[in-house]
């Protein structure tokens, strides 16, 4: 039998990155839109960690340790609302070292049980501090540092590797399976790594490509004011040291209900199975696609819906949490009109 070992990876942390790019024909699926927009979505999902946060995770380990600031015996201390959590897990794991994650009650069970299984140590911080959990879960990490020695301190929120991993892995991805041949990029905020990472990509190359962040409702970035959000991994309740003057072309704030609509409208129309965060980012091309008319859009989509079960897809929690009846979303997520229902709503 002959054996093709042109995309063998060498090791879990090899398969990082060369996630697919998915045409979407169906998300929008409103023929009063013409000409057609051309919607891709960036399958985040599909690295080995399940998230976006794979590639920073570990390439803020290995520059680290590259440069020495990380020993094998080092201890790894980080906040996470979850996958980046899972990421340090994962990278913590192959490369030897022990890993701490400091987390909060927003953090979804499924995603604390994978940090376990991989051998990780997790910290729960259960009341916010001045009302946030982000910095209640830094300020922890704080305490932690000070009481392990030879610890170490990834810090995704300040980092310049978080965005580097990006501009060197997923938006450079995107622009050659493009060849360059694209209008705009939709992507989730929160450290605002991500976003950084491709925009400056993008500017470095004189790319014509409008970068849209897409942000919380509730959250303080770009100038932005706090209040209650259910979904992990979008918006902050504290900015973090990377986004500060950060600036992008579009900024797109989106609730949580439009987050739970557009993992729904996804599962229903393509069939594909989105985190809260890439619901949030596909709910805002749909509430743009008037002006994107005969556009190639890109959506990088962060994780899988498979982790969202027990919240965006369970109606009780939906519910509960949003007020959100399970008939008013089934005819939500089937609408074409469904921020005009919105506004009617309200």
């Amino acid at each position: 039998m002959q054996h093709n070992y042109e995309y063998v990876s060498d090791g879990v942390l090899d398969a990082i990155g060369n996630t697919p790019l998915i045409r979407l024909n169906r998300f929008l699926a409103n023929p009063r839109i013409e000409p057609r927009i051309e919607l891709y979505a960036k399958l985040e999902a599909a690295n080995p960690g399940g998230s976006a946060k794979d590639r920073p995770a570990r390439f803020m380990l290995e520059e680290a340790l590259r440069r020495g600031d990380l020993c094998g015996d080092s201890t790894v201390i980080e906040s996470s609302s979850g996958n980046m959590g899972i990421g340090l897990a994962q990278a913590c794991r192959f490369h030897g070292l022990k890993f701490i994650c400091v987390v909060d009650p927003r953090a979804q069970q499924q995603n604390l049980d994978i940090i376990k299984a991989l051998g990780a140590e997790v910290v729960m911080v259960t009341e916010p501090l001045g009302g946030d959990f982000l910095a209640a879960r830094i300020a922890k990490v704080c305490e932690l540092l000070e009481h392990n020695v030879n610890s170490f301190w990834p810090n995704q929120y300040a980092n310049a590797d978080n965005p580097r991993s990006h501009h060197e892995g997923t938006i450079r991805e995107i622009d050659e399976a493009l060849q360059g041949n694209f209008d705009v990029l939709f992507v989730a905020t929160s450290s605002t790594g991500t976003a950084q990472g491709c925009r400056d990509y993008l500017r470095q190359r004189g790319r014509d490509v409008r970068v849209v962040a897409v942000d919380a409702e509730g959250s303080v970035l770009f100038g932005g004011s706090a209040g209650p959000r259910h979904i992990p991994g979008l918006g902050a309740g504290k900015e973090p040291k990377l986004a500060i003057g950060q600036l992008f072309d579009d900024v797109n704030r989106v609730s949580d209900l439009d987050c739970v609509v557009g993992c729904r409208r996804a599962a229903l129309r393509e069939a594909m199975l989105v985190g809260g965060s890439a619901g949030g980012v596909l709910m805002t091309v749909s509430r743009m696609q008037d002006e994107l008319a005969g556009k190639r859009c890109v959506a990088i989509l962060h994780d899988s819906g498979t982790r969202y079960l027990q919240t965006v897809f369970n109606d009780q929690w939906v519910q509960e949490s949003l007020g959100c009846d399970a008939g008013t979303l089934r005819r939500l997520a089937e609408s074409d009109d469904y921020f005009a229902e919105r506004r009617c709503q309200r």
